[in-house]
């Protein structure tokens, strides 16, 4: 499994849209920053097919320190839960057969939102 860096995702878009990288890069940075704002207002984000964006609140807790098993409170903290959409998980179960050496005959179909 290779690791992919945003500059990796830009120089792509960029390629294959004919656009300059700077250009690319201030959007995807901007849609990025559009989505740190909206999860830390609590909103919910919805990219249909892709998947949903949810900020989720953990509630304070007690936990124990496995080295010294010392108990330890756990402030209460915010994080953000993703749920994967239907063509994610069908190009992901596509995979998976093709990783099992099986044939794929499943044709997803996109949607225009």
């Amino acid at each position: 499994m290779a690791t992919i860096t945003k500059k990796e995702l830009i120089d792509r878009i960029a390629e294959k849209t004919n656009n300059k990288r700077v250009v690319v890069k201030r959007i995807v940075q901007a849609f990025l920053d559009d989505i740190i704002d909206e999860l830390g207002s609590d909103n919910r984000l919805e990219f249909r097919d892709f998947g949903v964006f949810e900020s989720k609140r953990r509630a304070a807790r007690v936990a124990q320190n496995p080295k010294t098993l010392e108990r330890v409170q756990v402030p209460p903290k915010r994080t953000v839960k993703f749920k994967v959409g239907r063509l994610m998980k069908l190009r992901l179960h596509q995979q998976d057969i093709k990783e099992a050496g099986g044939e794929v005959n499943v044709e997803p179909q996109a949607t225009t939102d």
